[in-house]
């Protein structure tokens, strides 16, 4: 046998990814330096979607625009129900 010590104390306290994987457990692989997930998961450089990823987008039904005109119409719809039910 060796007497040699081996030093695992810094790769033992590394961050851990922590993803979800297929089984339902976390992913224990060691984060990529200064990110939250592994390699695997989105930490290696260039993985993930671009910032302001338009192909994410399908219909724009809850775009700020879109809940503000749903919101305006709600608005009139109920102003016309009123003014409905004065001149019965």
């Amino acid at each position: 046998m060796s007497d040699h010590a081996r030093n695992t104390g810094a790769m033992r306290t590394s961050p851990r990814c922590g993803a979800r994987v297929r089984s339902g457990g976390a992913c224990r692989s060691p984060a990529v330096r200064g990110k939250k997930r592994c390699r695997m998961h989105g930490g290696a450089r260039g993985s993930g979607a671009p910032s302001e990823n338009q192909n994410a987008r399908k219909h724009g039904m809850f775009t700020r625009d879109a809940i503000a005109e749903r919101r305006q119409i709600q608005a009139l719809l109920g102003e016309a129900r009123k003014l409905l039910e004065e001149m019965k």
